[in-house]
This record gives structure tokens, sequence and C-alpha cells, in this order.
């Protein structure tokens, strides 16, 4: 792939999100993220109109005048004040929304945000064979999910079809949810780049956060979690947990197709190194962060499959810079400026993915009483 040298000005900050569009878009997530672990739809939304009637008693002051006219044909002007007390009757209407509870969350499709609609919990599918033999202990903590092979067509569902789970894997340990590693109080991820740190939002927080998303897997296991722990000097997993065993990163999605069917869905993990083409969750649309050689360093932003493919095989200056000090990145790639790799898993998601923007309309229907 050809390349134009571009420069650009290394003491010009951008954030991606400003402070108050960041502060909304985080409470939107927060908001639907909790709306998630609620039940599937239960009942049809509903709009009532209430009607009341208060009587109210209201003292009113009248002013009169009268001329009297006296038999001295003197013309007297008489003011009278007299009070009169009324009784008023206000009819009230109030509307209530109610929101019908639905476990959702978002994805991209060809560069427009989509819902994603979860019908029941994931799977791993283990059946057959054990994709990582040595390692029991870690598939049993981690019920069974693990990244790192996929599996065979034939231990897949008839009708799966892929999802791409794309990990900014460029914000380094932060990514896993904990406070400890960088993560934000609520489950996103940070990037510290040239003295300024970025808050990473995504359609999914880590797994167990406040913005962590509904039927997802708490744990997974992979031989590549192992690498970068044993990279760092752990040789004995963290947090409790056996070694190569870290919580579902934060992530989005990307999906090649619509469908208001629910079906199962096999995950692809996409580990993302070059932040200028991660997407802002509630747009879809990328903004530079990191300096770059590549003319329109922006044009390979993760919001189609189309995108996804190009960004496997492009080499870009900008993970060089934003990845000097990230032990993913040079445990994995040993120094690869590939803006993404793919890792296959045996982790299968079931849902519905409608054409439809999901902050907040699709949270939410209303209908007449």
């Amino acid at each position: 792939m050809e390349r134009k040298s571009t420069k650009h000005s290394s003491d010009k900050k951008k954030k991606a999100v400003s402070n108050i569009v960041f502060g909304a878009a985080v409470i939107i997530l927060l908001i639907i993220a909790a709306i998630g672990f609620y039940l599937y739809a239960t009942k049809p939304s509903v709009t009532s109109t209430v009607t009341s009637t208060v009587p109210t008693t209201v003292p009113t002051t009248v002013t009169s005048s009268t001329t009297v006219i006296s038999t001295s044909t003197v013309p007297t002007t008489v003011t009278v004040n007299q009070t009169v007390t009324s009784t008023v009757t206000a009819t009230q209407t109030v509307t209530q929304r109610v929101p019908v509870m639905y476990n959702l969350s978002a994805a991209f499709l060809n560069g427009q945000v989509i819902t994603f609609n979860y019908t029941m919990d994931f799977s791993c599918n283990t059946s057959g064979i054990t994709i990582f033999a040595n390692e029991s202990q870690q598939e049993s903590v981690a019920d069974g999910c693990e990244v790192g092979q996929g599996l065979p067509s034939s231990d897949l569902p008839s009708n799966a079809a892929p999802v791409y789970v794309i990990v900014p894997a460029f914000a380094g340990l932060s990514i896993f949810g904990v406070q400890k590693l960088g993560a934000n109080a609520q489950g996103f991820p940070t990037f510290t780049y040239n003295g300024t740190t970025y808050t990473v939002l995504t359609q999914c927080g880590a797994a167990d956060t406040p913005a962590a998303c509904p039927d997802h897997m708490s744990l997974i296991y992979s031989p590549a979690f192992t690498a970068v722990e044993e990279s760092l000097g752990i040789k004995n997993g963290v947090f409790g947990l056996p070694e190569g065993v870290l919580p579902t990163p934060a992530h989005d999605h990307i999906v090649t197709f619509s469908t208001t069917q629910s079906i199962p869905w096999y995950i692809v993990v996409v580990l993302v190194f070059n932040p200028n083409i991660f997407p802002n969750p509630l747009t879809g649309q990328c903004e530079q962060i990191v300096p770059s050689n590549v003319t329109n360093d922006t044009s390979l932003c993760l919001n189609s499959y189309a995108n996804l493919q190009k960004a496997l095989s492009t080499y870009d200056s900008a993970v060089l810079m934003a990845n000097q000090n990230n032990p993913i990145w040079k445990t994995l790639l040993n120094g690869k400026a590939v803006d993404a790799i793919e890792v296959p898993s045996n982790m299968i998601l079931y849902f519905s993915d409608p054409n439809v923007y999901p902050y907040p309309d699709a949270y939410y229907t209303y209908t007449s009483s």
C-alpha cells in the first residue's frame, strides 16, 4: 500500500471528545448499560394520561363604585369593597413514559451505529475438542471461554455468523477494567499520549463494571494473556485468577449485515493498536490523536468490515508512537506497526441486530393509551 508522508503538528493536542460531550456520552452509555442488565422485554411501553380535578378556594376582592343622588341633588359617590370567594376547577394532564426493558448494546454496520438485542446468555463451545488441553484450571474458571484458536465449522451452529469484537489494545492493560491498571471507575480504558490522558469510550465496558454489556462472559482465558503476564514477571496470574485468565476487555462490535431475528454469532477478537482508527461508540467517527505517516489517517475508521479488512494489513507510524509503553503490543507484535490483528475464539453470542440507532430511542418504545 502506497503511503504519503504528512506532517502533523506535534504540539497540537486534540481530544476525541470535548469535556462536555464526553460527560454526556458517559452518562448515556452508563444508563444503557444499566438498562441492559434488567430482564428482556417484559411489556409494551405505556403512555398514560392522568386527569385530576383540584378544587381551589380563591379569595377575590372586587371594588365597585355606586353613584347615589341625594335629595339635595348633590351627586355622591360611594365606594364599596366586596370580597367574593369562588371555587376554580383545574384539569391537569400528565403523560408518563414507561421504558421497555431490553438487553441491548450497539455495533457498527457499514459506517452506521445499529442496535444489538441480546436474547440469551453466551456460550463457549468446548464440545468435541479442548482448545488448550493443558489448561484445565483456566478453562474451568473461565467457563470454557478461550481466545487463540477458532472452532471448526462442524462445531458452529448452522446459521452462525461472525461478529468482530474490536478491542482498543493501544490502551494497554486498562482494557480489562481494573482501576489499578489505568481504567476509570465506569470500566472504560484510558490512553495517555504526549502528556494528555484520554478516556476511550466503548460500546461495552470491561466485564463486571458499570459499563459492561449484558449476556457477556466475565472471564476469558488466552495463552496471549499468559505471555503478556510473563513478560511483566507475573508467573501465577493476577487478582487471584489462574495465569492467563483475565476479565473480558472493553470493546466495540462490527457486523456485516442486519437482521431482526436472533441468531448465533461467533466472536472474532480484533486487537486495535492505532488510536486514530478507533471509533466513537455514539457517532462511529474517528479523530486523530497521534501523528501518522498515512494521508488521511482516520480513513480506516473501524466502523465497517471493509475498513477492518484494510486495517489488518496497514502499517502506520502512529502505532509505533502510541504503543511505546504498551506490554500487549510489545509482547504480541514485537514492535510491528500494523494497525490491528485478528484472534479467533470459541465464544458465541445470541442477538438480533436491527438497523436502528440505539442511543437512546431504541431503549424506549412509546404507545398511546
